[in-house]
């Protein structure tokens, strides 16, 4: 299983995860970091896509080409994921995107999905699928999210993330070992509130500035 981790251990990519720790960082910079992480990541997560030849008439004459035959689906998970899905679009720009919206109840310790769109009237199967979100910290929506994508028939889904702790990669491993993972770091500890420790605190906050007692899970 360990086979399905991608860890990313890229120079550049592990100066930008040390600016989203410092938390004098800016909503600002977070974003922008945000952003320029996504990108390096989707390069990385759609290394095997399959391509198909193709001709177009350059300048100079005809030349053959190479396309991709089938652009993975983006679905992010709200509403942290959306911070992401512009810069893996920087590399995939031709993909589509879908949104699902999932949290779980402090009292109940249960998933609760509250929206769930995908495009292309759902018309979906078999397409391969990055499934992002920053942050993954007890995995249960992440785990929530591949069932239901699942539903509807979809190919191959990546979890495409910034951090994962070590608790919600097993689970991913566990549940379903098919699902390739890629990440920037593997933390290994929660906190009570369910934080990645040390991580980059609350990501909701730092991304919008707001002053909030939720967190990515």
């Amino acid at each position: 299983m360990e086979n399905s981790l991608h860890l990313l251990a890229h120079p550049v990519l592990q100066h930008k995860l040390g600016i989203l720790r410092n938390k004098r960082t800016t909503s600002a910079e977070v974003r922008r970091i945000i952003t320029e992480i996504s990108t390096l990541l989707a390069y990385e997560a759609t290394r095997n896509l399959s391509l198909r030849s193709a001709q177009v008439e350059t300048p100079m004459g005809i030349s053959a080409i190479c396309q991709i035959e089938q652009p993975p689906l983006i679905v992010s998970i709200l509403r942290a994921g959306g911070s992401m899905v512009d810069g893996i679009l920087a590399v995939l720009c031709d993909a589509k995107v879908g949104h699902i919206g999932i949290y779980r109840d402090r009292f109940t310790q249960n998933t609760i999905e509250y929206y769930f769109r995908l495009p292309d009237g759902n018309h979906v199967k078999d397409k391969a699928v990055l499934l992002v979100d920053p942050l993954v910290a007890t995995g249960d929506t992440v785990l929530a999210g591949i069932e239901r994508l699942q539903q509807f028939g979809v190919g191959i889904i990546s979890v495409v993330c910034i951090l994962i702790s070590r608790v919600a990669l097993e689970r991913i491993q566990h549940f379903y070992p098919e699902v390739m993972i890629y990440t920037v770091g593997v933390e290994e500890n929660l906190d009570e509130r369910g934080f990645l420790l040390p991580g980059i605190g609350d990501i909701s906050s730092r991304l919008y500035g707001w002053l909030s007692e939720t967190h990515a899970i």
